[in-house]
């Protein structure tokens, strides 16, 4: 099993047609049983068109109809990717996946009090991963983002992280270490986003395909202390948690828009130590990820 995401899981692209959305779907199609999950593609300007031998529509409520899509990952333009995510919401996607960095904040959050006025007026409920992720893979099955596909391998570890790069790192040493991957899920870096830490660490405590869990957090909000009170009162299985940004001075912006420290409770230390209270095995150290996961699950 997985969580969100498996080989039979059908996806639409939207900006299928530009550079980055081109060479990233190719790579994907090519991954596992993407070419039967990669199904459709969305670009009003070039409806009936085919690449990759994917069909493209004009519109994401279409693309839907005809191939029974239920997820769409986006990689269009800033100035119009809020729309696009509106767009597959109001298609009643089960998920959309939001890789495009740099959205302004005014247009997330214009997105994300449309999708909750949806939902509070009974409409379905659609998941948003991200923006400014690297996606989901369920490793052997389906990648759908820009991650390296060559360092995943099956096996029964997750790894949730708002860092991409060292959501990778911890994909790697498990794989060197032969543990592998249930699924790994890059949440994002941007202060409004969709999933958050605690949304994926429930999916995984309820996923019996996965038996620990790889949290990696970054500073500023409350989103990895949440999840930590959370897990300490719900989750069943193992933890091992690591907070990048140690090192950051307060009220200085470290590269990721949400990785801003207002100060307090928002610091890697203030997080780390809440982790470690609430049952995590913590590290400071982020190559000991996956050596720590190892001496957990014996």
């Amino acid at each position: 099993m997985s969580i969100y995401v498996n080989k039979n899981t059908k996806v639409i692209t939207q900006g299928i047609t530009g550079k980055t959305g081109q060479f990233h779907t190719e790579k994907c199609i090519e991954y596992a049983n993407g070419k039967n999950c990669f199904v459709a593609g969305v670009n009003p300007k070039k409806a009936g068109e085919k690449i990759f031998d994917v069909p493209i529509y004009a519109t994401v409520k279409e693309a839907a109809k005809e191939t029974g899509a239920t997820v769409s990952v986006i990689y269009v333009p800033p100035v119009g990717a809020a729309a696009a995510i509106w767009e597959a919401v109001e298609a009643d996607l089960d998920m959309v996946i939001c890789i495009t960095e740099g959205i302004p904040i005014k247009d997330m959050l214009v997105v994300r009090n449309k999708m909750k006025a949806k939902e509070a007026a009974g409409g379905k409920k659609t998941l948003l991963l991200g923006p400014n992720c690297p996606g989901i893979i369920t490793p052997e099955e389906i990648k759908i983002g820009i991650m390296p596909a060559h360092i995943h391998k099956k096996g029964r570890i997750g790894v949730v992280s708002r860092s991409g790069t060292l959501t990778y790192e911890a994909v790697a040493q498990l794989t060197e270490l032969g543990l592998g991957q249930s699924s790994a899920v890059g949440i994002g870096g941007d202060p409004i986003n969709g999933l958050k830490h605690i949304d994926v660490m429930q999916a995984f405590n309820d996923d019996p395909d996965t038996d620990a869990v790889i949290m990696i957090g970054e500073i500023g909000g409350s989103d990895e202390a949440d999840a930590a009170r959370w897990c300490k009162d719900n989750m069943k299985k193992p933890i091992v948690g690591f907070i990048a940004g140690v090192t950051a001075p307060p009220g200085k912006r470290m590269g990721h828009a949400g990785a801003l420290i207002s100060g307090g409770a928002d610091t890697a230390d203030a997080k780390l130590a809440i982790m470690e209270e609430c049952g995590f095995t913590v590290t400071r150290n982020p190559s000991e990820m996956g050596a720590l996961i190892k001496k957990l699950i014996g």
